[in-house]
Parts: structure tokens; C-alpha cells; sequence
């Protein structure tokens, strides 16, 4: 797509942090990764193609999810854009949840592109359908700022919706329908919690603006940081630190092949310190904030940067073997008040690519718990600095002593 065919989209300067619905093998947040816009595509378990696999072994961020009964891990308006191309979901269905879904992680003022055949077909069965998305982005205040067919692409068109930027069109519907959601349902959690009936007011104040253009949003201060005395001295010193760390220690003292690193997942990033410290090398960060410590999620997407809520006390969802290296920062002294780092270690060793990296940074009593729990799955492993502990997987793997030799 072009940005001629609306071009306040503003690809890599307005718009930089996208979500691909149904992604398949990801070829649009490739596309786009050239123009600096980084993507967050997401597909489900499909039993006949592993499609996130073949994304992540592309180079592309992309995890395994699906819009049904539930929340997607992310917080609400935090994406630039919204992407769905031969999109067969029924956004209308189910009391329109689905497309609420997309309403509430989206930006005030971020658009909605959606390519389907109910676009640019006009049978009844597609009429029926255009028309019901018609009638449900209206009454949730979506403009429709572009409809087109794309010639060089066998006739597909695409419709281009915008999401609203104040309460103003809402408080002037004809109808509470779907209606405004109650306080109590505002909470910014999505951990195991169902979809909205009902749709959320628009924030307003610095956390409603929307982020400075890239590259200058990545040091700028987020819109959504909190407002509490100290906050943006905090954030700004959390800045600096990465910056330092990395560079001094990181990049040029723990004797890790940053070349062949393509994928990279902090498992406690904070407020994104340490992937906006890489964001000159020619990789990309998933950044996890656990949801038992502080939400500073949104504060990561504000500057540019991708991530997902995650309790690691469960398995992330992903293929197995698909990152290069998992950076942790004082995550496990937390996670032993809830459950075993055993299984946290076993986690990282299962999502961790054969030759891959582990660089955690810990107390020394906590060094010497995980050191040999890497080491009994034959990984490599060296201390720095006494406080931390870098490790590179191997090829081994477990015998099935049952088996016949």
C-alpha cells in the first residue's frame, strides 16, 4: 500500500506500531520494517501450516493469538494502525466484540485497514455483510476515510477506517448502542479477562495525546507515563542506565555474537530501557512486562517499541526454538514467590533456538540457583561482574531411555 492512498498515515514518522490480524506468514510487517514501522502480527495454531514459525524465522515479530472470548495481551490505545488483508473474520458477529476488541488498543485518531471480499464484492451474501460492518463502525464512531480498489493487486479492495480522537461523537449518538462502559469496567488489565460489550471513553490530557513523530517518540516522554511526582525523573534515569549498560557492558563486554542475533525478548522490560538502547542494530525486541509488577506497557508503545503482558509462570505463546536471545533484569526473585524457576528455565531452554543466548542479570544467591539449571540442560554458562550470567545453548536434547538402540 501506498501512501498516496491517504497519506496521513505517514508510514515511519506518524505511524509506527502496527498490529496484523491474521498475518499468515507475515510478509506485510516484512514489507513495512524497511519503512521503520515495526509490527506486531499475530495469527492462531493452525494444524496445517506453522505460520508464526515461518514468521519468526523470517526475522518478524509475530506470536501466536486469536481474537474469541478474551482480551488480546495488550493495552488499551496503543496501536498506530490496525492491519486485517483477506480478513474472514466476521467483526460484526457476537455483538460486534471482535471489532470492539480492535477499538480498544487502538489509538484515538489510528485507523483501521481492513481488506476482505464484502469490500469489493457485491453479491448479496457480501452485500449483507458490508453493510452490517456499515451500520456497527458507525455506531462506534469509525469514520471511513478511504474505500479503494487496488488495480495492481487483481481488483482487491480495501476500506480504511479512522478511530475517533474525543467522547464528542459518542455523547451525540441517537442511541447508547453498544453503550458506554461503567467505571468499574475501565480498569487497563487484559489478563484473563472477556471481551468489552460495551465501549470504553476516550482518554484525555497528556495520556490522550498522540505520541511525537519516530524517531524522536523513542527518547521523548510518553504520553501515557504516569503522572505522579518523580515519574518522568525516573523514566528519563531508566533511559540513561540502558543506554550505558548496554553500550558499555553488554554490546562490548560479555562476548556475545550480536551479529548473529536477529530476535531478542526482554522478559522484564520495564519502560523499554533496554530496547530502545539496541535500536540501532539490525534486530528487534519483544518486550514482556509481567503482569505481577508495575503496567508500564503502554509507556513502551508510546515510544515506539512492541510488547505483551505475560505471567511467567505459564508458557509464552510461541513455537518452540524461535528466539535468538532472552535478555531477564531481576525477574526471578519475584517469580519464587509463585512458582518454581525450574520451570521457568525449562520455558526459556524450550523457546530458545539451538546456539542462542541468555543474558540474565541477578543478585549472586540467585546466580548461583539458575547456573545450574542451565548448566543440567547442557548450556554453556559464565559469570560477569557478579551479577551476570550469560549462557549459549547447545545442540543436546534429552534421550528417550524407553527407546530401542
Amino acid at each position: 500500500m501506498q501512501d498516496t492512498t491517504l497519506p496521513s498515515i505517514g508510514w515511519g514518522k506518524q505511524t509506527r506500531v502496527i498490529l496484523d490480524v491474521g498475518c499468515g506468514v507475515a510478509s506485510f510487517g516484512g514489507y513495512l520494517l524497511e519503512k521503520d514501522v515495526l509490527t506486531m502480527s499475530f495469527a492462531p495454531k493452525d494444524e496445517h501450516e506453522a505460520q508464526i514459525q515461518f514468521a519468526l524465522e523470517r526475522g518478524i515479530p509475530a506470536i501466536l493469538s486469536v481474537i474469541g472470548t478474551q482480551k488480546l495481551t495488550f493495552p488499551d490505545n496503543v496501536y498506530d494502525l490496525i492491519h486485517c488483508a483477506r480478513c474472514r473474520i466476521r467483526w460484526d458477529r457476537d455483538g460486534g466484540k471482535p471489532l470492539m476488541e480492535l477499538n480498544r488498543i487502538l489509538r484515538p485518531g489510528g485507523f483501521f485497514i481492513w481488506s476482505a471480499t464484502p469490500v469489493y464484492r457485491d453479491d448479496s451474501t457480501h452485500l449483507s455483510i458490508w453493510n452490517s460492518m456499515v451500520s456497527f463502525t458507525k455506531s462506534i464512531c469509525w469514520k471511513m476515510v478511504a474505500k479503494t480498489v487496488m488495480r495492481n493487486s487483481g481488483g482487491i479492495g480495501l476500506a480504511i477506517y479512522q478511530k475517533p480522537i474525543s467522547n464528542t461523537c459518542y455523547e451525540e449518538r441517537k442511541e447508547n448502542n453498544p453503550p458506554m462502559c461503567d467505571w468499574k469496567d475501565m480498569k487497563n488489565t487484559s489478563w484473563y479477562v472477556p471481551l468489552l460489550t460495551c465501549l470504553p471513553s476516550l482518554p484525555q490530557g497528556d495520556s490522550g495525546k498522540w505520541p511525537t513523530t519516530w524517531p524522536e517518540r523513542l527518547g521523548s516522554k510518553p504520553p501515557s507515563l504516569s503522572q505522579e511526582p518523580g515519574a518522568e525523573e525516573i523514566y528519563f534515569e531508566d533511559t540513561k542506565h540502558w543506554s550505558a549498560l548496554v553500550s558499555d557492558v553488554y554490546l562490548d563486554g560479555l562476548a556475545i555474537n550480536w551479529s548473529s542475533i536477529r530476535n531478542v525478548m526482554d522478559m522484564n522490560a520495564g519502560y523499554g530501557g533496554f530496547a530502545a538502547a539496541l535500536i540501532d542494530q539490525p534486530l528487534w525486541v519483544m518486550n514482556v512486562v509481567p503482569i505481577n509488577g508495575a503496567d508500564t506497557l503502554a509507556v513502551i508503545f508510546d515510544r515506539g517499541l512492541i510488547g505483551i503482558y505475560h505471567d511467567w509462570c505459564e508458557a509464552f505463546n510461541t513455537y518452540p526454538r524461535t528466539y535468538d536471545l532472552l535478555h531477564s533484569s531481576y525477574l526471578f526473585g519475584n517469580l519464587t514467590q509463585r512458582c518454581d524457576i525450574v520451570v521457568v528455565v525449562a520455558e526459556m531452554d524450550r523457546i530458545m533456538r539451538p546456539g542462542g543466548w541468555i543474558l540474565v542479570q541477578e543478585n549472586m544467591e540467585m546466580i548461583n540457583k539458575l547456573n545450574p539449571i542451565f548448566q543440567s540442560l547442557h548450556w554453556e554458562t559464565a559469570m560477569h561482574e557478579e551479577q551476570f550470567l550469560v549462557g549459549k545453548k547447545g545442540f543436546w536434547r534429552p534421550t528417550d531411555r524407553g527407546a530401542k538402540t
